[in-house]
């Protein structure tokens, strides 16, 4: 599914070339829930914003269900996003001018789903994170929790291919992070393949997988079997 193929990422200034990420070669299989972990400027969000073609490598090649990634036009790049990834951003990203229902609709509108089906379906996931009540109010108006949920229900509306969730649970209090892991768990039984960014050991756990970085460079990639 995924494919990455000595991959750097680095910038240029006057002087000399600073590495962010230095010859990643990884390859993740649909259906598996991989978890990155690593020191804080080791390149994990590098990584995602990568697979999430959001970022394009300085060198190296990747692959996106047998597709290069590397050498498509931006406007491909942009559909293959919209249409097969789920993104949950540390910051949130939520689009401060709209409420959290149409935050939240925002991918469905992207997919071109009808608006019956829209409807029940955003009813649905503000009914499974508790949300009915601020479904009118704006992001500025939530705490940073609850923003976060939004940013979790809005990346997973679109039931897509991959979910990639970089830190999912850091502005959670651990109920609410462990029923989020839940609900990723779920996700990954029912196929979907799954790539999160974590300091948390706990989380990881929830994973069949786990990469280590350091200093742009992977230094373990441990597998266990699913119980």
């Amino acid at each position: 599914m995924i494919k990455l193929k000595n991959v750097d990422k680095y910038v240029d200034s006057r002087f000399q070339r600073t590495f962010i990420l230095k010859g990643i070669d990884l390859e993740v299989d649909q259906g598996e829930f991989v978890t990155i972990m690593g020191p804080s400027g080791a390149g994990k969000s590098s990584i995602m914003n990568i697979i999430g073609m959001l970022d394009e490598p300085s060198q190296g090649e990747y692959y996106f269900f047998d597709e290069p990634v590397h050498k498509m036009r931006e406007r491909k790049k942009s559909e293959m996003h919209k249409h097969y990834i789920g993104f949950i951003f540390q910051a949130y990203h939520l689009i401060d001018e709209l409420t959290v229902y149409e935050n939240i609709e925002t991918p469905l509108l992207y997919k071109g789903v009808k608006g019956s089906e829209r409807k029940s379906m955003v009813a649905e996931i503000l009914d499974r994170f508790q949300m009915v009540a601020k479904k009118d109010l704006f992001p500025e108006q939530l705490s940073g929790g609850q923003q976060q949920l939004v940013g979790v229900a809005r990346a997973i509306i679109g039931q897509p291919k991959l979910l990639l969730a970089d830190e999912p649970t850091g502005n959670l209090h651990s109920e609410q992070g462990e029923e989020i892991m839940d609900i990723f768990k779920k996700l990954n039984e029912e196929g979907m393949t799954i790539i999160q960014v974590t300091h948390s050991e706990k989380n990881a756990e929830y994973g069949n997988r786990t990469i280590r970085i350091v200093d742009g460079a992977v230094v373990s990639d441990e597998k266990k079997e699913r119980v």
